[in-house]
């Protein structure tokens, strides 16, 4: 009976994972086929298949909807930050979790899905779709700060330290996904470098501030 109702809970997750992945592939669809503004929720829900409330269980608008592939990447971010040893830099830790989590063939990352980079072009555009960026990437940041708070062993709220190095690493990605996806066909493989290239300049602008410190 208890191997039943685990099966049965297993099927239900399943089931409600297909259906709110089917509902961020059609947002994201037709919010590219038809443009932002012209995409209703319900037209969302009507290309997935399911009833309008059962696109309100999973999502809170068709533009949280469209992005929830960068809610994954978040995820997988913070599982490799966790999986960092101990004894490395919480800045270094971070910015080897972001190169795990961009050469991970086993689950890749939505950069390598198709004409992403058309929907995050998009951000700077649309007010709300930007501000459902931001959200998820808080969201992210928020458990990233307590990952590093709790190898550094301080409390995040009294300690700004954990928040100043996510702050920090969070915005160097951004800068160069804002970067790989405002540029050309050739910008297209080059996320990796560019993330890469943006932490060195990162570092490079603290090792010049140093000297000049009061």
């Amino acid at each position: 009976m208890k191997a039943t109702e685990t099966s049965g809970e297993d099927r239900r997750r399943l089931k409600a994972r297909q259906t709110r992945t089917a509902l961020a592939a059609a947002a994201l669809d037709l919010i590219l086929e038809r443009g932002l503004n012209a995409v209703t929720v319900e037209a969302v829900a009507h290309r997935a298949d399911v009833t309008r409330r059962t696109f309100s269980r999973h999502f809170g608008g068709k533009e949280d909807a469209a992005l929830d592939f960068t809610r994954d990447d978040g995820a997988a971010i913070n599982a490799a930050l966790r999986a960092r040893p101990a004894c490395e830099p919480p800045l270094v830790a971070y910015r080897r979790a972001v190169r795990d989590w961009l050469a991970d063939t086993r689950a890749p990352g939505w950069h390598q899905l198709p004409r992403v980079r058309s929907l995050l072009a998009l951000v700077d555009d649309e007010p709300t779709l930007f501000a459902a960026f931001e959200r998820i990437r808080a969201d992210a940041q928020e458990e990233s700060v307590r990952i590093i708070a709790e190898r550094l062993g301080t409390d995040p709220a009294e300690d700004p330290g954990p928040g100043v190095v996510v702050g920090a690493a969070a915005g160097v990605l951004t800068a160069a996904l804002r970067q790989w996806w405002r540029g050309g066909p050739e910008s297209a493989e080059r996320l990796p470098d560019l993330v890469e290239q943006s932490f060195d300049v990162l570092l490079g602008e603290v090792a010049l501030a140093a000297p000049h410190a009061p």
